[in-house]
């Protein structure tokens, strides 16, 4: 005797299937995601979402807190700097990862997209992508466009882990040194190692501010010039108000 065909099969495989997506906790999303095409293709996919001020990250999937990059975000927030106290952030997670988004609409890094990525070079790029993974040890997923990213977050979502405290993180509080270091990033090629220097020798911004060029020239050599000018241009601007 012939086994007989199910001809309910398929419709119960669908019916388990939309079990399980009803089952799953809402995704967490942060409210300035809230227009994305990304949000919008998540419940299109059926996924329960919820829109919130999270503090770090803009998705929590079950245990998993997302920092989702599109290219030319990645590249301006790379330069800014955010994207490191982002980075340091992410650390309060013991799972966590950077989607960068759009590879079908941009590229990341070639000769011709460093003429309009903000003047980055390539290298420039792969070094900071390396510092991502091995310095702070963060998984990096490049996706094609928003509905490649939300068909990540949908896979992430149906495992079965979960966490009911992740919205508690905070941003991190930096120390009077790391605010006074990151100030004087600001300035035109003064990086970490600079910053550094310049507050080992003088140990405050205002002694810093106010240190002659023979005393500020063997640390800013030939930067000396453009960072006292900067000052010294904001002082003239100031009591030209009075």
């Amino acid at each position: 005797m012939k086994p007989m065909l199910n001809i309910f099969a398929q419709t119960e495989k669908k019916s388990n299937s939309k079990s399980l997506v009803e089952n799953l906790p809402p995704i967490k999303i942060d409210y300035r995601e809230k227009n994305s095409l990304v949000a919008s293709e998540l419940v299109h996919l059926g996924l329960k979402t919820e829109f919130l001020e999270l503090k770090v990250g803009d998705y929590i999937v079950n245990d998993v807190i997302i920092e989702r990059k599109t290219i030319s975000d990645f590249i301006s927030s790379m330069i800014n700097k955010r994207l490191l106290r982002q980075l340091e952030e992410l650390q309060q997670y013991p799972n966590k990862l950077i989607i960068i988004e759009g590879l079908d609409e941009q590229e990341l890094y070639s000769e011709e997209s460093h003429k309009i990525n903000g003047g980055v070079h390539p290298n420039a790029i792969r070094g900071f992508l390396l510092t991502i993974l091995l310095r702070h040890k963060i998984p990096i997923i490049f996706s094609k466009n928003y509905e490649d990213t939300a068909i990540y977050i949908n896979t992430i979502a149906k495992k079965k882990q979960r966490t009911e405290d992740s919205i508690r993180a905070n941003k991190k509080s930096l120390s009077v040194r790391e605010q006074q270091q990151f100030i004087l990033e600001g300035f035109p090629g003064i990086g970490p190692t600079t910053a550094k220097k310049l507050l080992d020798k003088f140990n405050s911004l205002e002694k810093i501010f106010n240190a002659t060029e023979e005393e500020l020239t063997p640390i800013l050599g030939k930067k000396t010039e453009g960072f006292r000018k900067i000052i010294l241009s904001n002082a003239s601007s100031k009591n030209n108000q009075h």
